[in-house]
């Protein structure tokens, strides 16, 4: 089942059709522990009634405006490795090591909702970096009581050049305006994403792939309840939160991201999300 946030309201797509979710909000929903197995529920029990005119304009980032949007780094092996070669000239090469071996991972604050892209909306390359990639990744939304009830795609803008050239620049590389894009919708199982599902990136450029890349979840060194409860530690989230579980597929050091470019992001069962790049 996917939760979709619509411009009509929360709405469900289920077996290929959509549900409105009447007398739902978007909040509520998000934010109740129990939301696997209670959605079930609402279809077999009649609560969704109808199928609503629907057409994909209508869809929101899976966000609300009360919510936070953060994110963890160096959470795979190809990241960390990554993060050291482009930190070589700044001299941070040596956190990023020790941040992947190390029990509290790397968490960060990355965009709030006005920033985020949703499906097929465009995001922005920020003007004064000249290597800016896009950065694939599985999304856990989680409510104010810190319990992952669903996933989403998500894509970490990321300037590589100014978070480079110092560790302390991270803010300035990672948050500005659409820095982020999630979508389409949230995932909603039954029970965890298996190890193996697969992430994959693809970037085309006048309509031509410049590049593929593709990982599966179980490349995470972090474990994702790991990262949720140090997310949570001395940390509240009145209307819960969305994590951003780091990337493992990274471009050649020589591609950077143009204006007119589409990143395609794809993970198994939870959905695809297509983004243009505009400067």
């Amino acid at each position: 089942m996917i939760l979709l946030r619509t411009r009509q309201g929360p709405m469900l797509q289920h077996h290929g059709e959509i549900f409105p979710l009447e007398g739902h909000t978007w909040l509520d929903l998000v934010n109740r522990d129990d939301l696997p197995t209670m959605l079930p529920e609402l279809i077999t029990s009649g609560a969704i009634h109808g199928t609503a005119d629907f057409v994909s304009e209508s869809i929101l980032p899976p966000i609300d405006d009360r919510q936070e949007l953060w994110a963890a780094g160096v959470t795979y092996m190809r990241s960390k490795d990554a993060r050291m070669e482009e930190s070589k000239t700044g001299g941070g090469s040596d956190f990023y090591d020790k941040v992947y071996h190390a029990e509290r991972p790397e968490l960060f604050f990355k965009a709030t909702p006005h920033r985020v892209a949703g499906h097929h909306q465009a995001m922005h390359l920020r003007s004064d970096s000249k290597w800016i990639v896009p950065e694939p990744e599985l999304t856990l939304v989680i409510t104010r009581n810190g319990t992952v009830v669903g996933y989403t795609v998500g894509n970490d803008l990321s300037c590589r050049d100014i978070e480079g050239e110092n560790p302390l620049y991270l803010p300035q590389a990672k948050t500005f305006d659409r820095c982020a894009a999630l979508g389409p919708g949230v995932y909603v199982p039954q029970k965890p994403l298996s190890p193996t599902t697969q992430i994959r990136l693809e970037i085309s450029r006048a309509g031509k792939a410049v590049f593929t890349g593709s990982i599966t979840i179980d490349q995470i060194k972090k474990p994702l309840p790991s990262l949720v409860e140090y997310l949570f530690r001395d940390n509240s989230f009145p209307h819960g939160c969305l994590l951003m579980t780091g990337t493992g597929i990274v471009p050649p050091n020589d591609f950077s991201l143009r204006m007119g470019d589409t990143v395609r992001i794809s993970i198994d069962s939870v959905g695809t999300l297509v983004n243009t790049m505009e400067t």
